[in-house]
């Protein structure tokens, strides 16, 4: 096969190399998506406390999932390491974004 009919059929001919920069971006894009995830996760999963939308949607009745104070600081905890997480992974995409056009 020809380089023209090559080049035609699968694209440039030259492989491209990410820059360690753009590497670092694709990390911290994937890590802000999964720490998004979580962080909507873990505070659904938080019990209601009453007098919110947690009781127009069915959270005031007397449930006891997640009823054990352990258990609830234990997601207290959770979800405040990937609440830092998350804002922690916007400051480096940030700062990636500004510095990297420099």
């Amino acid at each position: 096969m020809d380089v023209a009919l090559r080049t035609a059929l699968f694209g440039r001919a030259r492989i491209r190399k990410e820059s360690p920069v753009e590497i670092l971006q694709i990390i911290m894009q994937v890590i802000l998506g999964i720490t998004s995830v979580l962080l909507t996760l873990f505070i659904l999963l938080h019990k209601g406390r009453g007098g919110g939308l947690s009781d127009m949607f069915g959270g005031g009745v007397g449930s006891s999932i997640g009823s054990s104070g352990v258990a609830e600081r234990n997601l207290n905890t959770i979800t405040v390491v990937v609440s830092l997480a998350w804002v922690a992974s916007i400051v480096v995409l940030g700062l990636i974004t500004k510095f990297a056009s420099l």
